[in-house]
């Protein structure tokens, strides 16, 4: 839809309405790529007070999608029918399209619609923001990289957003697996703005990858005032610290690292964070520690956020199961099991959406083997897992992330006796990570059990 009210954004992209919306979209945009809370009451303030300005109802509807949260998808949808309706040019269009097939269930192609507008908007922070928690959701590591890579020249390197994209760039780098280059990146944004707390999360997940727990510990340590609290991400670098202290076989820090800052707020759970909080518990669950009623709060709290819903992301289903068999709840993981199983088999071979895909290639057999794993059936784990590993990265998140099922895998084989596979992965993780407590473990119980490594 065509208008004379058009002016530009503070990186020179077209947007179509009042300069006074502009400018609050743009400190908007500022506080997303700091992850600082209040954005999301600045854009809810934004599109009140400016109904017909396409790009903040563009912003509340990406905000709302990338909670990854299925009862938000309700209000995503409300603010991706105020866009349509908005006066907008070709730039609002194309995040108009990309919203659209997100809510859609399109994941995949919500990301490659923003590739596209990027190439004619390279400068466009948004559209680089929200397309790279895509590649993050959908695991491809590749467009991570690649997608920050082609807008970095277009960006000015003295604006102060500069750093971010920099920061976004280190991630991207780390999960290509090219971690001098991610570390160095990383320094250089941290150096700009002490508070990239994704810049910080990179340099973090170098460390957790080449398996450095005492230079990882150090460098979050020595930053807790720039990450530990005050921002969206505090929950999720809080997590990587606690799987820091995991390695070095103290679980007693990472219970107390659980309960300052992981435990979920029970009256407002929040979808991403509980993923990080049942992947913690799970990875105790398969160290045998007892960790009392917290597996309980988790899966209570994962309870009120499926209650009712449709499968939608299923990286978050699966964690979900881990929290539901950590605290016995075998019934509550096995629907989530049925539900996306009837799901699988409404689509058949028709068109199958993003979600369906990633259910389909790992989602299901992980949630499938995390129940198996509580009821001992150590063989179906490993039945489960094992031919699905190539496939892991469809499940979406990192390779951290996602290290929490070869660790399942890991362990199924050692209590299941498939003690010759056991042997080789243990081997293939201290290939990687020679001092790495998880492997290290596992290598004295075969040894105990008769079988040298």
């Amino acid at each position: 839809m065509s208008t004379t009210l058009t002016d530009t954004d503070e990186h020179a992209n077209t947007v179509v309405g009042p300069r006074e919306a502009i400018e609050r979209y743009d400190t908007a945009v500022d506080l997303l790529v700091r992850f600082h809370p209040d954005v999301v009451d600045r854009t809810t303030s934004l599109v009140h007070d400016h109904p017909d300005f396409a790009m903040g109802q563009a912003l509340a509807a990406h905000l709302h999608l990338m909670s990854t949260d299925p009862r938000d998808l309700d209000a995503a949808t409300e603010y991706a029918r105020a866009l349509d309706a908005a006066p907008r040019g070709e730039r609002e269009d194309a995040h108009a399209a990309a919203i659209a097939a997100w809510l859609d269930g399109d994941w995949h192609g919500a990301a490659r619609t923003l590739d596209d507008l990027l190439v004619r908007w390279p400068a466009d922070v948004l559209a680089l923001a929200i397309g790279h928690q895509l590649d993050f959701f959908t695991g491809d590591a590749r467009n991570l990289r690649d997608r920050i890579g082609r807008s970095l020249d277009a960006i000015d390197r003295d604006h102060p957003h500069a750093g971010f994209v920099r920061g976004m760039q280190a991630f991207g780098l780390e999960e290509s697996g090219s971690y001098d280059r991610a570390l160095e990146v990383a320094t250089e944004a941290i150096e700009r703005n002490r508070d990239d707390v994704w810049a910080i999360h990179a340099a973090t997940h170098v460390h957790e990858m080449r398996g450095d727990t005492d230079a990882g510990i150090r460098f979050l340590d020595e930053r807790v005032d720039d990450w530990g609290s005050g921002n969206l991400f505090t929950v999720h670098n809080w997590w990587h610290r606690a799987l820091f202290a995991l390695e070095r076989g103290d679980h007693r820090e990472v219970l107390d690292i659980h309960d300052a800052q992981v435990r979920p707020d029970p009256d407002e759970p929040v979808a991403i964070d509980l993923a990080d909080t049942s992947a913690l518990l799970w990875r105790l669950h398969l160290d045998e520690v007892d960790v009392g009623d917290r597996a309980d709060t988790a899966a209570d709290a994962w309870a009120s956020v499926l209650d009712g819903q449709a499968p939608w992301y299923v990286f978050n289903d699966a964690h979900a199961v881990m929290a539901f068999v950590a605290a016995g709840r075998f019934d509550d993981a096995a629907d989530v099991v049925r539900r996306l199983t009837a799901r699988l088999a409404e689509v058949g071979g028709g068109t199958r959406r993003s979600n369906d895909m990633m259910t389909s290639d790992s989602g299901l057999p992980a949630c499938r083997a995390v129940l198996a794993f509580g009821e001992a059936r150590h063989d179906d784990v490993v039945d489960e897992l094992w031919p699905h590993r190539r496939t892991f990265h469809h499940f979406g998140g990192s390779h951290a992330q996602r290290d929490v099922l070869e660790r399942t895998l890991v362990e199924a084989a050692v209590r299941g006796g498939r003690h010759e596979l056991a042997r080789r992965l243990v081997s293939e993780r201290l290939a990687v990570r020679p001092s790495g407590r998880f492997a290290l473990d596992r290598r004295e119980r075969l040894v105990r059990a008769g079988t040298a490594v």
